[in-house]
């Protein structure tokens, strides 16, 4: 019994639990953000591909590479996260840095064409653009580590103007209500007016490829689990209150189901297939004509333009990271006395290294994940957390239909909700001193409306530094803020990352 005892109260430890620490909260807590970010296993692949699958042959072969790919990461560093920092945080691979590498390095190997506007085809570089990108991802990687282990990731961090890292949880917290609006079609974009409401004169939309895109069915499941939070929320029974978000994501679910009158798919022939695709492109890092063409001043570009991408991805990635975990943190209660992520350091380390991990393994840039603000919402607080998120991540291997059950449509009401409870970090906002309020609000709102959180904390810099600068305010502790704003602009100066 004794032993016993021993071996738990290891297991707590390893995890960062105390006494107190409840292990059904976080066990929940833990299916919360797994249900809330397992959207990336298929958008993953999607985005790098440029949703090219159809294409065929190389192409079909490599999403599948990159849909294992995608899970390996996804475990490797929410992992780092339970055991390592002993946080509630979860990782995969980057919105927004998936679109970059196909833009970056796919597009390249793409054949267009005028007559039907569109790419129709491949090009026998595929393989090798694909592997170069990785190479890139690596490198930034390494960097990301050195920095993490000397320690200036941190010291970065931990520099950022007040006023930014005050702004940074609540603009997460409108990104993250972005994401949840737009994945149940609730706001969809209009040439005109750039975004409106979701089209609710149809009962269900689908666009070219068969995918649901938009309709009052979708729109109604989201909007309904959304208030059904709120209201299992507010009912004085705890175990309704703790599993507030969990069973919204349920009601979501079914609701979605009954009103497309649809069940879920179950593809298990698959299982196979993405595995031997894996071992034939998920390594492509370690080919040396990867490395070849990530250097030979043609499959990228000169070498300045390697350099700035290398740079560019270092740069979204830090303050992406930063941005998260100022978010997070400050949701969960886990800020020092300066306002700065607890641990800061150890949770650097573990971004750095499954970023290293994910392009080992053929998947573009790993980062921690905005969506695990909705486990630390339920309650999470612990590696338990991370641990159980890392468990149904990787159950998806071989059950791959699992993360397919829950639409992307039954994730929104917990993304919209913990949007909703984040926002409250921007009340600590001097909003008289127009020096603080202004850098704020342009942080705060340019990160969903330029769908980046490393854009929010770029433009907010700039406009930080300059007015501290004109206003005669500018001091040495500055420095770090300018140099973040000169490397920023450098980077909107010469990389385009759409």
């Amino acid at each position: 019994m004794e032993q016993k005892k021993t071996k738990q109260c290891w297991f707590r430890k390893a995890l960062g639990m105390n006494p107190d620490t409840s292990v059904k909260t976080e066990i929940i807590a833990g299916i919360t953000t797994f249900f809330a970010m397992c959207y990336i296993i298929i958008t993953n692949p999607n985005q790098i591909t440029g949703f090219y699958k159809f294409l065929g042959g190389e192409m079909a072969s490599l999403w599948s590479a990159i849909y294992i790919g995608t899970i390996l990461a996804a475990v490797i560093g929410t992992l780092l996260y339970a055991f390592l920092a002993k946080k509630p945080f979860a990782q995969a691979s980057g919105m927004g840095l998936n679109s970059f590498f196909f833009t970056s390095f796919i597009i390249p190997a793409l054949i267009y064409s005028e007559e039907a506007g569109d790419f129709v085809g491949f090009k026998d570089t595929l393989a090798t653009n694909y592997g170069a990108g990785l190479v890139i991802i690596l490198i930034s990687g390494l960097i990301f580590l050195l920095l993490s282990v000397t320690g200036l990731r941190s010291y970065i961090a931990k520099s950022l103007p007040d006023c930014l890292k005050k702004a940074i949880p609540a603009g997460i917290g409108l990104f993250i209500a972005l994401l949840g609006f737009k994945g149940a079609f609730i706001v969809t974009a209009n040439k005109y007016t750039f975004v409106q409401l979701g089209d609710l004169t149809q009962w269900t939309i689908y666009n070219s490829f068969g995918e649901l895109a938009g309709g009052a069915a979708p729109f109604l499941a989201a909007f309904l689990g959304l208030i059904a939070i709120v209201i299992f929320n507010k009912i004085n029974v705890k175990w309704l209150k703790n599993m507030s978000i969990v069973l919204g994501i349920l009601v979501s679910t079914i609701l979605f189901y009954l009103f497309t009158w649809t069940a879920p798919k179950f593809e298990f022939n698959q299982v196979g297939e993405s595995f031997k695709a894996f071992g034939e492109y998920g390594f492509s890092v370690f080919k040396p004509e990867s490395w070849a063409a990530a250097f030979d001043g043609v499959t990228i570009g000169s070498i300045f333009s390697v350099i700035v991408l290398i740079i560019t991805f270092c740069l979204v990635d830090m303050f992406d990271t930063i941005g998260t975990l100022y978010g997070a943190s400050a949701q969960a209660g886990m800020l020092d006395e300066n306002g700065d992520p607890t641990d800061i350091e150890k949770s650097m380390m573990c971004d750095s290294v499954a970023t290293c991990a994910g392009a080992m393994l053929g998947t573009s840039t790993v980062t921690t994940f905005v969506e695990s603000a909705s486990g630390v919402a339920e309650g999470g607080r612990t590696g338990l957390t991370a641990l159980v998120t890392a468990a149904l991540f990787l159950v998806c291997i071989v059950l791959s239909p699992l993360a397919s059950i829950i639409p992307g449509v039954a994730t929104a009401p917990a993304l919209i909700y913990v949007g909703v409870l984040m926002l409250k970090n921007f009340k600590a906002i001097d909003m008289e001193d127009l020096s603080s309020a202004l850098p704020a609000f342009l942080t705060l709102i340019l990160m969903p409306l330029t769908y980046s959180i490393s854009n929010g904390i770029a433009v907010g810099a700039i406009a930080y530094v300059l007015i501290q600068l004109f206003t005669g305010k500018y001091s040495k502790k500055d420095i770090v803020v300018t140099i973040i704003a000169i490397l920023f602009i450098l980077r909107f100066a010469f990389v385009n990352t759409l």
